[in-house]
């Protein structure tokens, strides 16, 4: 394993596929919010694909599960066990990279909110509210200041999926970044793995048993999905002899597909199980694979299919933008949805065009918006650090 630790060390490693697994997850998930909105009397050659994108929370699993992973990263390779800088530069990093185009979408968001009661109040324009749309002009001023404060996924039901839906889990992911340094890192170096896992899947499920699932729209029990991530870090680079027998013993490959397939059985209604048992699967399969192309890319082997995959231009690309797609995509997938359905079109010609459009324009926003409002808030941190 020195091999490892000098790679590590002289931070010539580049784990690229990080890039392509968050690109490939944040455009499944679009396919995953259109397949939703789909008519009725639709050919099996349209149905059955559809069912192969069913598992959109799956891939917030993954986001999450990535989150631990890159952050717990430089903690591993740091000779105190701490995260870089001092807790105030980790807070405004984090800040920096989420929240400004987080404001502007919901600034946005409210903007087209005003457009439509506008055209409603002036004109014959009528707004529909439909099941799985993942925007909608009807919020309140409480809603927009629960957003602002990253706090709106600690409503109850479905008012947490208001405004833009998707951003739920943005202020999940934010709440976490406060645990990470307060609570899950202090418990690591004190008392290992088992104490912060434990923790964590106790913090995001006492709203489900205490509280008769007070939460369970927003998915608190992310927080755990997140240590798994960090414990993935940990076993790949950590230099502990209990850990580097575990790297080196466990058929990672084999064990991505495994928890992979429990994770689909598990999601499948007909058998009750909860949802945080199948998305804690999930979470487990994606740190398994990313633990195996990892050691893939550490040990210079031939890459496997998956992750010639991960780092293909296309995917690597996706990812550069991918939360700028991820927080953009709702409004223009609802949009292009409720224009087609003006058409009056069959179902087939519906489903097809949806896909085209609103894949082509989703990505094509949010790659201007990732180039507006996300790249330049990135850089000049990088350069600032730098200098």
């Amino acid at each position: 394993m020195a091999h490892i630790s000098k790679i590590f060390n002289e931070q010539k490693l580049r784990l690229s596929f990080l890039d392509g697994m968050r690109g490939l997850a944040a455009l499944y998930v679009v396919f995953c919010h259109i397949s939703l909105q789909h008519l009725e009397n639709l050919p099996q050659w349209i149905n059955f694909p559809t069912k192969l994108v069913r598992y959109g929370s799956f891939s917030v699993a993954i986001f999450i599960v990535l989150s631990g992973y890159c952050l717990m990263l430089p903690v591993v390779r740091s000779p105190t066990d701490s995260i870089p800088g001092t807790l105030f530069d980790y807070f405004l990093r984090r800040a920096r990279r989420i929240i400004p185009p987080y404001y502007v979408v919901i600034f946005l968001c409210c903007l087209l909110a005003l457009v439509i009661l506008g055209l409603e109040r002036f004109t014959t324009f009528s707004w529909r509210d439909l099941s799985y749309d993942w925007f909608s002009p009807e919020f309140s001023i409480q809603d927009v200041i629960l957003h602002l404060f990253l706090i709106h996924n600690l409503t109850p039901g479905t008012q947490v999926y208001v405004i833009n839906l998707p951003l739920w889990s943005v202020a999940l992911e934010w709440q976490i970044y406060f645990l990470f340094p307060l609570v899950f890192l202090p418990l690591w170096r004190r008392w290992g793995w088992f104490s912060i896992i434990s923790t964590a899947f106790l913090i995001g499920l006492m709203p489900h048993y205490l509280f008769n699932g007070y939460m369970d729209v927003s998915r608190p029990w992310f927080v755990g999905s997140f240590t798994i991530g960090m414990a993935a870090a940990d076993i790949v680079f950590s230099q502990k002899p209990h850990l580097i027998k575990l790297r080196k013993s466990l058929p990672w490959g084999r064990l991505t597909a495994i928890f992979t397939g429990v994770a689909i059985l598990t999601e499948w209604g007909k058998l009750g199980v909860e949802p945080w048992i199948f998305e804690t699967f999930a979470s487990i399969a994606a740190a398994c694979l990313i633990i195996y192309c990892t050691k893939i890319v550490i040990e210079q082997k031939t890459r496997p299919l998956i992750l010639s995959l991960f780092e293909h231009p296309w995917l690597l690309a996706l990812g550069g933008f991918s939360y700028s797609l991820y927080l953009t995509h709702g409004p223009i997938v609802t949009l292009v949805r409720h224009w087609l359905l003006s058409l009056k079109i069959s179902p087939v010609m519906f489903t097809v065009t949806q896909y085209i459009v609103s894949v082509t324009f989703s990505l094509l926003f949010a790659y201007l918006f990732h180039l507006r409002f996300e790249r330049p808030f990135i850089s000049s941190f990088s350069k600032k650090v730098r200098k």
